[in-house]
């Protein structure tokens, strides 16, 4: 009783928000009758720093908070029962705890805006967790996990940050591609080797971190240069030796931090120097117009593959085996002169596709 009246004390009066829930009140020590329903909508739920080893049952009704705060305990698990009642929680944070898992229950929460489950010791994040479908931040940093749901980016449409550094991951989800209202990815001190195809689709993000996953990562997709929203970007430490060109594209970039990479194109001089100097260097090669540029491939394979003969053109994903880029017909001069207008005029469909004058058929 002694301890419960501590807790009283620490959580009625330690805190500056008006509609913290004191833990240990019962189910009539919520709001009077008649008062205002914002505040009901802003009732918090402090549990935090008590050292507990586990969560007591709580016989209060739990429906009517937003905000969950059981960080900085002993914790090793959440009672699937007690996820299951926070109908209408929006902020949940269990960081700093000794989880090993997350409750399956966790997708029964719709309304589920900020998860924080950072410092614990999860190796996996349930399936489930895709449910919560209004999800805008995602931080799992400093665990032990070794992979992300596969699916995940498939269903949290609204995630606008996912942090996941300090963990053991190879790889991101394939889906990661589709999570399109992502403005920030923090991925570093991971053991990623690859980044997603389709990178290009993230075209929202802003802030990009994937430094520090040491000799694991030795290049980058040739979508990352289309992020067309992209400010920030980290590759350092890392064991890269080639930008892709396209980074050139970057025009909206204002931070970028390659230190502790083995990089030789474009070399550390050029990337020390600017910004400006960096996507001059990577533009000239995309172009062909760089002095140790590489003798570009045929223009007119490039044009089937993206199926168009006019009209601007859109990059598609890059294999690990295909070194060929995208480009505008406004650019054909760049095509060491091989297109003209009148020359393109030819490759028409019609003309292409039309029986010859002198053919039978004509006679």
């Amino acid at each position: 009783m002694r301890d419960m009246a501590e807790r009283r004390s620490r959580h009625g009066h330690g805190h500056g928000h008006a509609n913290v829930v004191p833990f240990g009140a019962g189910a009539g020590g919520g709001l009077q009758h008649g008062e205002h329903e914002q505040e009901v909508k802003e009732k918090k739920l402090d549990m935090s720093g008590l050292s507990m080893d586990t969560i007591p049952h709580l016989t209060m009704s739990l429906g009517h908070i937003t905000t969950l705060d059981l960080s900085n305990n002993n914790l090793e698990s959440i009672p699937e029962s007690m996820i299951a009642r926070l109908l209408n929680v929006v902020v949940l944070d269990v960081r700093s705890n000794q989880l090993k898992s997350l409750p399956n229950s966790i997708g029964c929460l719709s309304k589920l805006r900020v998860l924080n489950v950072s410092g614990n010791l999860l190796q996996s994040l349930p399936a489930t967790i895709e449910e919560c479908r209004a999800l805008e931040e995602l931080n799992a940093n400093f665990n032990q996990l070794t992979r992300l749901p596969d699916t995940l980016g498939f269903e949290l449409h609204s995630l606008r940050r996912l942090s996941v550094n300090s963990n053991k991951l190879t790889s991101l989800p394939f889906s990661t591609s589709h999570m399109t209202a992502l403005r920030a990815l923090d991925a570093r001190l991971n053991c990623i080797r690859a980044l997603p195809e389709g990178l290009e689709n993230l075209v929202n993000l802003e802030v990009l971190n994937v430094s520090q996953n040491f000799h694991f990562l030795r290049e980058l997709p040739y979508g990352l240069g289309l992020l067309t929203s992209l400010r920030e970007l980290d590759i350092s430490y890392n064991s890269i030796s080639v930008l892709p060109d396209s980074m050139g594209c970057l025009a909206k970039l204002n931070k970028f931090s390659a230190v502790g990479n083995p990089l030789v194109c474009p070399p550390m001089d050029i990337v020390e120097q600017s910004l400006d100097a960096m996507r001059t260097y990577l533009s000239s090669r995309m172009n062909g117009t760089g002095v140790n540029a590489k003798k570009k491939k045929g223009w007119l394979p490039r044009m089937v593959k993206y199926n168009t003969f006019s009209g601007r053109m859109t990059p598609g994903r890059k294999s690990a085996h295909d070194n060929s880029e995208g480009f505008s017909m406004s650019d054909y001069h760049s095509l060491n002169g091989s297109a003209s207008p009148g020359f393109l005029s030819m490759l028409s469909p019609r003309r292409l596709f039309s029986p010859r004058r002198d053919s039978p058929k004509h006679h």
